[in-house]
C-alpha cells in the first residue's frame, strides 16, 4: 500500500465516475422542533468530493460537500461536532475524510477510515494524527466491499493499540454468522444503524442479543442512525416501525449511544427530513438529559474530543 492511498493529493475525478446528485441536495430548511444542546455531535455522515479520485464506476454524489453539510446539517440542527465516515466509493483511501475534517475543523471533527491488512504503523499513525479514531467494515454486501470478514480480527488488535474502535455496517445475519469473531475482537465495537435489526422482527432477532451482550460488557456501541434502511413503513411513514427497536436500544443502555444523521442518505432515492430525523431522537429519548448524554457525553467519550 502506498502513502497515496491516505494522503493523497488532490485529483481530479475520472470521466467514468459517475456523479449524481445527492439524495439530500433539495434540503428542506425548517429547523427541528427540539434544540440541539452544546456540543451537539452528528457520529455519523459522509462527504463526497470531486476534487478526490474514487473507484472506477463508483457514484460520487454532488452537493454533498464539507460545506454543503455545514448548511444542510450543523446550521439547521445546530450540531457543532461531527463524526465523518469514508464512503465505500472511496475504497481505502481516506483522503477525502481527512479533508473534511480540516475543513469542518480538527477540534470538533473526528473521522472513521477504512484500511486494509496491509497498512503501515506509520499510515495509522497519521491518519490518528489526522483525526480518525475507528475504521469501518462495509460488509452488508460484500461483493462491493474493499475490506473482508477475514481482515477484522487482525485490523482490530492494531488499531486497539491506538485507542482505536472498529465499526461494523454489517446485516443482523451476518452479526449471528459471526458471533464467535465478534466475542474475539480486542477492540471496542461500533455497530452501525441500531445493528440493521430487520423490520418487523427486531429484538427478536438472535442479532439483538449478541449485540446487547456485547455492550452490556463494556465492549460495543449503538449507533442511533439510518432507521429508514431497515424501515418497512418508509419515508411516507416516517419509519416509525423503527420507534420500539430504538427505544429498546435506549432502555437497554443509553451510555453506549450515539446518534447519527447519516447524511448525505447515499441510499435513498426519496429524502428524509434532517429536521424530523433529528425530532425522532426526542420521540425515542424524551427526556432531555439522557438525549443530552447520548448527543454530547457518549460521543466525547468515544471519539475523544477535548474536553
Amino acid at each position: 500500500m502506498t502513502r497515496r492511498t491516505f494522503l493523497a493529493p488532490l485529483a481530479a475525478a475520472s470521466e467514468s465516475h459517475a456523479f449524481a446528485p445527492s439524495p439530500a441536495a433539495a434540503e428542506a430548511t425548517t429547523r427541528p422542533a427540539h434544540a440541539a444542546p452544546l456540543l451537539a455531535c452528528d457520529a455519523h455522515l459522509h462527504v463526497f468530493d470531486r476534487r478526490f479520485p474514487s473507484e472506477p464506476g463508483a457514484e460520487v454524489y454532488t452537493h454533498a460537500t464539507a460545506t454543503d453539510y455545514q448548511r444542510a446539517i450543523q446550521a439547521r440542527l445546530g450540531t457543532t461536532r461531527a463524526v465523518v465516515v469514508t464512503p465505500r466509493a472511496y475504497a481505502a483511501d481516506n483522503s477525502v475524510t481527512l479533508d473534511a475534517i480540516r475543513q469542518l475543523g480538527a477540534d470538533r471533527t473526528r473521522g472513521v477510515g477504512v484500511v486494509r491488512t496491509d497498512v503501515t504503523d506509520a499510515e495509522l499513525r497519521a491518519l490518528h494524527d489526522g483525526g480518525i479514531r475507528g475504521i469501518r467494515f462495509t460488509l452488508y454486501r460484500p461483493e462491493h466491499a474493499p475490506t473482508r470478514f477475514d481482515m477484522v480480527e487482525a485490523l482490530s488488535a492494531r488499531v486497539h493499540a491506538l485507542g482505536w474502535h472498529v465499526q461494523l455496517h454489517w446485516t443482523a445475519d451476518q452479526i449471528a454468522a459471526h458471533e464467535t469473531l465478534l466475542m474475539r475482537l480486542p477492540s471496542t465495537i461500533v455497530f452501525d444503524h441500531m445493528a440493521r435489526l430487520p423490520q418487523p422482527v427486531g429484538t427478536s432477532h438472535p442479532a439483538f442479543a449478541i449485540v446487547r451482550r456485547l455492550v452490556d460488557q463494556g465492549r460495543a456501541w449503538v449507533k442511533l442512525s439510518g432507521p429508514y434502511l431497515d424501515s418497512r413503513v418508509g419515508v411516507s411513514g416516517r419509519f416509525a416501525d423503527v420507534d420500539a427497536l430504538a427505544r429498546a436500544w435506549v432502555a437497554a443502555a443509553p451510555e453506549r449511544l450515539v446518534w447519527g444523521s447519516d447524511w448525505p442518505h447515499a441510499t435513498e432515492t426519496v429524502p428524509p427530513d434532517d429536521a424530523r430525523l433529528f425530532d425522532q431522537l426526542a420521540d425515542w429519548v424524551p427526556d432531555d438529559h439522557l438525549r443530552e448524554r447520548i448527543l454530547v457525553r457518549n460521543p466525547a467519550q468515544l471519539y475523544d474530543f477535548p474536553s
